[in-house]
């Protein structure tokens, strides 16, 4: 009796694969062509436009400068940290022409060049006064070059950078504006790369970037970040980037809001040309 069964069994298999409709071959197309709109077509979505894809940057003119002796510059170490020892009083450079050769180094991640060119700026825009103003156009390039990278640290040091350049000197707010359409399409694109928002408030200091900088802002009216959190879920991970300040989004945000509020009466128009999604921190 089971070798019955067993036969009647196997006999249901071999007639069921015979009568088996075959299987269909279906065709994987891109979208908008003829072969999408066959039958059996499985259609893929389209490639990734690459918008956040890190752009790499070759030699820097600083990098070159550097290895070849141009700076009065030399690396100084001490208890709190590394700094620059110049050799020459700052104040007696020439900023049209070692400025821009500073911030040309922004797009350098290799130490020291990145270190050298990060402090070297800071050092300058703290003792550059009225020489930073007629500099302005020719930062706009390099400004523009790290930027272009998109690399999140590179954007990041650049965005504390800009913060710094506002409110180095009188005027240079409002010496940026026409460069915006330059500047700010970046910004654009990683503004809502954000875990927190942030608002300005007016009349006390701002928590920037570089070293001994509540220092030095001081004795200027600079816009105070306050930070209202948006309940992010992390797991049972910490989220430091706020405390170490390298989220993008909420850079930008300071930075769009400190270029309202130092680039005069045409600063928010231009900034919201360029950004319609960017509210005021004066009119709100």
């Amino acid at each position: 009796m089971p070798t019955a069964y067993a036969l009647k069994e196997s006999n249901q298999k071999s007639l069921a694969a015979m009568y088996q409709k075959p299987k269909k071959d279906h065709r994987v197309t891109e979208g908008f062509t003829v072969k999408a709109m066959m039958k059996d077509s499985i259609v893929v979505g389209p490639s990734s436009a690459g918008s956040f894809q890190e752009r790499p940057s070759g030699p820097t003119a600083f990098r070159k400068c550097y290895k070849r002796g141009d700076f009065p510059i030399a690396l100084e170490h001490g208890s709190q940290g590394n700094r620059i020892a110049w050799k020459v009083e700052i104040e007696k450079l020439d900023y049209h022409h070692y400025l821009p050769l500073f911030f040309d180094g922004l797009c350098d991640t290799i130490h020291p060049y990145d270190f050298f060119a990060r402090q070297g700026i800071h050092d300058m825009l703290e003792h550059g006064g009225m020489k930073i103003l007629p500099v302005i156009p020719q930062l706009i390039i390099p400004i523009k070059n790290a930027l272009n990278t998109r690399n999140k640290p590179i954007i990041c040091i650049t965005l504390k950078v800009l913060q710094h350049l506002v409110v180095s000197a009188d005027m240079v707010g409002e010496a940026l504006v026409p460069y915006y359409r330059q500047i700010l399409p970046i910004f654009n694109i990683f503004k809502n790369v954000n875990k927190i928002t942030t608002r300005v408030e007016e009349g006390k200091v701002a928590d920037i970037a570089f070293k001994d900088f509540d220092e030095l802002l001081q004795n200027r009216l600079v816009p105070k970040v306050r930070t209202h959190g948006i309940p992010v879920n992390t797991g049972d991970g910490i989220d430091y980037s706020q405390q170490k300040r390298e989220n993008i989004g909420d850079l930008i945000q300071e930075t769009l809001e400190i270029f309202e509020l130092y680039g005069g009466e045409d600063a928010f128009i231009n900034i919201k040309y360029m950004i319609p999604t960017y509210e005021s921190c004066i009119y709100n």
